[in-house]
């Protein structure tokens, strides 16, 4: 009795397990795991927490170091995203560390990640194998600055500093120009992996608190102030994209077919017409909506492109192109690479073999072949008049 009712839980906990995964036909239906070092932090930074609440994240609040702490159990992940608020920890609990933490990622998971001037070298790594390397200069916003690896083309630049900004340590002399200077140096950095996975690097916890979400501010060398800063409206739209409610495409209904015919074919014949077509959708938070833009390409593929076509769309979401199949044979594919700075990529392909002629598919008589049957004929002709001379003549 006792192993049956092991064997039960076990399956309703695989279940329920399976139901927080990632869909991709709603994107904001998802369970967020926070990593805080002190529940104080829930409390002052209440209005970003429940900005997240009120769009429908469900946020299980845990502290770094709790023994119990897991991403995944019996090999499914528990959580559908990540933030960590514990800059300070120099380890978490239970079964997470650093690997798990960048596993969970390249699963295609989202990660938040806040540091600050203590940031510890345990949470600096984490943001480091993402691509962000940290300066150990306090910078304005009361934090540390970053710098982001050029040859790494997935990281970007969100927040960067003023272009008269510089980083050094306060306390020491300046003895020699700063290394990071300007807009070079980068409060937030966002990274999106091949896999689509999003990741949030900042250099300020604070900057995620109750107190500068409702300060007041008042820009350098100008004496207009603002009643309240702009950093709400940044957490909170950030905090959209990095939970894919702006900038996540999903392509469907990806159709092919010879022209005027509705039916799709196993095979085409080299200089067949035919018509392809895809539907491309963006999540905006509650509904899936239409997606325009004129870059949408397809490639006819086979060892490299035959055909290139820049796809046509009725901007609602319908897009489609027409051509020849080219007059060469062999297994061909329809291929969608497409990447946007800020979207999520879209790789489509569909394999699609393509056929000679048949013997009794050519013309019977070709345009071109004319003058061959004329010298033909001519010379039948003029052999059965060479034969006559030949026998008739005295």
């Amino acid at each position: 009795m006792s192993n049956t009712i092991v064997i039960f839980l076990t399956i309703i906990l695989l279940i329920s397990t399976q139901s927080l995964s990632f869909s991709p036909e709603n994107p904001s239906d998802r369970r967020i795991l926070v990593l805080i070092d002190d529940f104080a932090i829930k409390s002052s930074h209440y209005i970003y927490f429940n900005s997240l609440s009120s769009r429908g994240y469900s946020l299980d609040f845990k502290l770094s170091h709790d023994p119990k702490l897991a991403l995944k159990r019996y090999g499914h992940y528990l959580y559908d995203g990540l933030i960590i608020f514990a800059p300070t920890v120099d380890r978490f609990g239970g079964s997470v560390n650093q690997a798990a933490v960048l596993e969970f990622v390249d699963s295609g998971r989202d990660l938040i990640v806040a540091l600050d001037v203590n940031s510890s070298d345990f949470i600096r790594e984490i943001a480091t194998e993402c691509g962000v390397d940290f300066d150990e200069a306090p910078v304005l916003f009361r934090g540390i600055g970053q710098s982001v690896n050029p040859s790494n083309n997935l990281a970007l630049k969100v927040l960067s500093a003023s272009p008269s900004a510089y980083s050094s340590n306060p306390s020491k002399k300046l003895a020699n120009a700063p290394l990071l200077t300007g807009s070079s140096i980068s409060l937030v950095s966002v990274v999106q992996a091949r896999n689509n996975a999003r990741v949030l690097i900042s250099g300020s916890l604070k900057m995620f608190s109750d107190r500068f979400l409702r300060s007041g501010v008042q820009k350098a060398g100008s004496s207009i102030g603002y009643e309240k800063s702009g950093n709400e409206q940044f957490v909170t739209e950030l905090s959209r994209w990095i939970f894919h409610e702006r900038g996540h495409l999903k392509a469907v209904n990806m159709r092919h077919n010879k022209k005027e015919q509705a039916d799709e074919p196993s095979m085409y014949r080299i200089t067949d017409d035919l018509e392809y077509s895809v539907e491309i959708y963006e999540w905006s938070g509650k509904s899936w909506e239409p997606y325009v833009a004129a870059d949408v390409q397809l490639q006819f593929y086979m060892m490299s492109p035959y055909v290139l076509k820049t796809l046509s769309t009725d901007k609602k979401g319908h897009y489609f192109t027409s051509f020849k199949v080219p007059d060469v044979y062999g297994v061909f594919q329809f291929k969608m690479e497409y990447q946007r700075l800020g979207y999520t990529s879209l790789s489509l392909s569909k394999q699609i073999p393509v056929r000679p002629f048949r013997h009794n598919e050519f013309e019977r008589f070709i345009t071109a072949a004319y003058p061959y049957y004329g010298a033909c004929f001519s010379l039948m002709a003029g052999f059965f008049v060479f034969t006559l001379a030949h026998l008739y003549s005295k």
